[in-house]
């Protein structure tokens, strides 16, 4: 049976068990001697790469490691690798909660994955109780696109907005909404679906269901579908001043900034942040998004709004996670 030695960083409260002494449930309430250390650990899970580092609530990262995301990526393989890897990372028990970001949707409460994006069979995974059991760490995971927008939201270029919106280009259109300061989810955890608006009425079907979605035109896809180029090579052209990339990336830059002059009327917020892949060729299409922009939204919608580059890079999913994880102990 556990026991509470066996989590030094918990306090007797911490746990439950049921009367043949099985670890049953865990509630997040951490010994206040701890509080003082103030470090926590977060993880980004992604499909090919599990990251994880270990940061100090200024921010500071005091270690930072990454594993390969076991195939075939089972629930119990991927969250075996994690427990392995967050012992590791915390030799010195100091870490106090962990937070993961995961490619999917997650429930209200932050603690099971309902689905996740490319990994194998995971659908309503009781994340967070699985690794508290394994690892003793009060335990809360979040959507991977929502982790990035915390991250950037904390040390990135959100830094000091507390009304913003964080959009991820790539493979598809992701995003996060931070409001007043706090990450929104909704009623049910699953709000920020913003690559799923409605761009064209009468466009291309989307897999959710929707036609002419955001991402079905501002995502990779759209963009080979649209004009039958990768971004990266479009960048490059771009770099050597052809002009037939540069005419598209114009082009692109009107399209995104269709779509978030809708999140404007909405959310009103102080800066859109754009990260995601293609935003390595932000120089060439954020003139054109911020000109659409202030075509389309009227000035009272737009008070001193900022379009920013993300700063973060791959590390935004980690940083943000690692942020989701002083929540649990706030």
């Amino acid at each position: 049976m556990e026991t509470l030695e066996d989590f030094p960083n918990l306090s007797y409260d911490y746990f439950k068990f049921n009367n043949v002494g099985k670890f049953i449930n865990i509630i997040s309430k951490v010994n206040s001697k701890n509080m003082n250390k103030s470090v926590v650990i977060g993880v980004d899970l992604g499909g090919t790469a599990i990251k994880l580092g270990r940061f100090h609530e200024d921010g500071t990262c005091l270690e930072k490691m990454s594993i390969p995301t076991p195939q075939p990526a089972t629930p119990e393989a991927v969250l075996d690798a994690i427990a392995s890897a967050v012992k590791q990372l915390n030799k010195d028990s100091q870490a106090i909660a962990l937070g993961i970001g995961v490619p999917g949707a997650v429930d209200i409460t932050g603690r099971i994955a309902k689905v996740a994006i490319n990994l194998s069979g995971w659908e309503d995974v009781p994340v967070s109780e699985v690794l508290e059991a394994k690892i003793g760490l009060p335990t809360i995971i979040a959507n991977d696109a929502n982790c990035a927008g915390l991250g950037e939201a904390w040390l990135g270029a959100g830094k000091g907005f507390q009304n913003l919106v964080v959009l991820t280009l790539g493979t598809g259109v992701g995003g996060a909404i931070i409001l007043n300061g706090e990450l929104f989810t909704g009623h049910t955890g699953s709000a920020g679906e913003l690559g799923l608006i409605t761009l064209n009425f009468e466009g291309e079907p989307c897999n959710s269901g929707n036609q002419g979605s955001f991402e079905q035109y501002c995502s990779i896809r759209g963009i080979l579908r649209q004009w039958g180029k990768d971004p990266a090579e479009l960048g490059k052209l771009a770099l050597e001043g052809d002009s037939s990339a540069l005419e598209i990336w114009e082009n692109y830059g009107k399209l995104l900034g269709a779509g978030i002059a809708s999140l404007m009327y909405i959310l009103t917020p102080e800066s859109v942040i754009i990260g995601g892949g293609i935003s390595a060729s932000a120089d060439f299409f954020l003139p054109a998004t911020l000109q659409e922009i202030e075509k389309r939204v009227l000035p009272s919608s737009r008070v001193n709004f900022k379009l920013l580059k993300a700063t973060l890079g791959n590390d935004a999913g980690m940083i943000g996670a690692a942020k989701l994880a002083f929540s649990v102990i706030s």
